[in-house]
């Protein structure tokens, strides 16, 4: 016989079960978002007849909907423990497939500095690589207070580089060096937990 107790611990398994799921859907949503903003800033012989400036609107409202994404896939696995394995693997390699359409498309549009796009790219790469790698190894792989930081002016450079703002190649210098000082301290707690 089923017990009113039985019944309230099987719904918040099966409600545990689904939120688990919440992050890695809006990481797959983001990748999709990705597709369409590159889509907008490189493809745009497919939009004749809407002013490339409307274009630009679309591809940063897209980019600031995968950012938000972001910011509640992260939220959810935080505060209802939502984590997973795949979910470890798929929002960075999410996040980076975003960053790199930005980044494709703007110097497609000859709006970004290659050398900063280079780098920050490189970066991001190399990180992906040894977070995946720290991952395999049993070792968190959570982010950094440095990565936030940078993520957050990677997402201000890449809205105004969109947007083709004032300041925005000031912003990407900014965000370069944040990026690059970042990827050490994941580099420093990497050799640290395997000394």
């Amino acid at each position: 016989m089923v017990t009113q107790e039985g019944l309230k611990l099987y719904k918040k398994q099966i409600w545990e079960k689904r939120l688990k799921n919440i992050p890695n859907i809006l990481a797959f949503f983001r990748v999709i978002l990705a597709f369409l903003m590159y889509l907008f800033l490189v493809n745009r012989n497919l939009f004749e007849g809407i002013h490339p400036s409307w274009l630009d609107y679309f591809a940063a409202l897209i980019f600031v909907i995968a950012s938000i994404t972001d910011f509640f896939d992260g939220y959810i696995a935080r505060e209802f423990n939502a984590t997973s394995k795949l979910g470890e693997i798929l929002d960075p390699l999410a996040d980076k497939m975003l960053v790199l359409g930005a980044f494709l498309g703007l110097l497609y549009l000859h709006r970004a500095n290659p050398w900063a796009v280079y780098l920050i790219l490189v970066r991001e790469f190399f990180i992906t690589a040894l977070r995946i790698s720290m991952a395999s190894e049993g070792i968190s792989v959570k982010a950094s207070f440095a990565g936030k930081v940078k993520t957050v002016f990677q997402m201000i450079a890449i809205g105004f580089l969109l947007m083709d703002w004032p300041f925005a190649n000031i912003l990407l210098w900014i965000a370069v060096f944040l990026t690059l000082y970042s990827g050490y301290d994941y580099l420093k707690v990497y050799l640290q937990k395997t000394k």
